[in-house]
């Protein structure tokens, strides 16, 4: 395949020789830059800093799992094509590197989360799912947005290491989930800026225009998340069955706790529940959320069995097709204003428990 650089500058040329040959210019001598993500917070991103030079296809899209990812022959075939590829890194989706080495792709490739700091896991166990990290430590990426990469690279090579999706939900030595901080977002942004002017450089200063524009947008909301946030309590505690939150955690303040075992996959046990009760007992959790990647049943059982309210549901992985939720700013503040109404009365919350807690679990 021509590099779209090379393909464009031979259809500019053709379209200044058209009206030598008395023949109209057509639209191709503005083609959109054809860009391929992993997943839909990518895309999203991405069309916000390309506006209308790109094209953007996501490989998971809106609704869909990474994690649990099986890719298609369309991809591969969808990756050929592509003009530029953009991924999160952090081992977040191994099935894209041996996606991109059976594709033949030798293209631009811009990894989102170039010049953040790594977040090592903690593993999936209560009381270890980030809630060491205090809200003002989100300053690591705040300030990496302006810098400059060399995207002639491809994926990273811990990209290799990670587990496949449909294998099993299993990141590796980091979160990945870095998207979920908005000054992270704000490096994401800055690292497809550069990587769009770098495969379509005679459009750089729109994609400088729209990447700044829409970086503003992310610190204001960034900044409206910790003004949220000021008034929850410092010991309010949340579970989720997902271990994604440690960069909001890091960033924001909120404590999450994550049961031993427990994924986008798992379905939960008897002991799970038992495990989770005490837990809510212990902790005094004031609210539950179900997860939009993760079988509801757990926090409905859950809820069901302490009389803790479910407030809503939270996104990590993926957009949905419709709704606030549907971008990724959209998708960002929904979790922080659901998670900010459960959690505002956890000070002074007393829980229901008058019922027996040790009748049947099986299901």
């Amino acid at each position: 395949m021509l590099p779209h650089t090379f393909r464009r500058r031979s259809t500019q040329l053709l379209a200044a020789m058209l009206p030598a040959l008395g023949l109209a210019s057509t639209a191709q001598a503005d083609e959109p830059v054809e860009v391929v993500t992993s997943f839909s917070v990518l895309a999203d991103i991405t069309r916000q800093v390309g506006g209308d030079h790109v094209e953007v296809t996501s490989l998971v899209g809106p609704d869909s799992d990474p994690h649990v990812y099986s890719p298609r022959p369309s991809d591969a075939r969808s990756l050929a094509e592509a003009d530029l590829v953009v991924l999160n890194g952090l081992q977040f989706e191994g099935w894209m590197t041996r996606l991109i080495d059976s594709s033949g792709y030798s293209g631009e490739t811009v990894v989102a989360t170039d010049g953040i700091e790594p977040l090592p896991y903690h593993g999936h166990s209560i009381g270890d799912a980030g809630h060491e990290h205090a809200a003002d430590e989100h300053e690591h990426a705040a300030d990496e947005h302006g810098h400059e990469h060399d995207h002639d690279h491809a994926p990273h090579d811990h990209e290799e290491d990670t587990h496949a999706g449909h294998e099993g939900h299993h990141h590796g030595e980091f979160d990945p989930h870095a998207w979920l901080d908005l000054a992270a977002g704000q490096v994401y942004a800055a690292n497809i800026r550069d990587g769009l002017i770098a495969v379509d450089p005679e459009h750089e200063a729109d994609y400088r225009e729209q990447a700044e524009d829409y970086i503003e947008q992310l610190v204001a909301a960034d900044e409206k998340i910790h003004t949220l946030f000021a008034d929850v309590p410092t010991n309010a505690e949340v579970i989720v069955n997902h271990d994604a939150f440690g960069h909001f955690s890091r960033a924001y303040g909120v404590r999450f706790l994550s049961p031993v075992g427990l994924s986008t996959e798992a379905e939960p046990s008897a002991a799970d529940i038992a495990k989770l009760i005490g837990v809510v007992d212990e902790h005094q959790i004031p609210a539950l959320y179900l997860e939009s990647m993760s079988s509801p049943r757990l926090i409905q059982q859950l809820s069901d069995e302490t009389g803790v309210p479910i407030v809503g549901t939270l996104y990590t992985g993926a957009l949905s097709v419709s709704g606030d939720t549907s971008s990724y700013l959209g998708m960002v503040m929904h979790n922080a204003e659901i998670l900010h109404e459960g959690l505002v009365g956890a000070g002074d919350h007393d829980h229901d428990h008058d019922h027996d807690h040790d009748h049947d679990h099986d299901h």
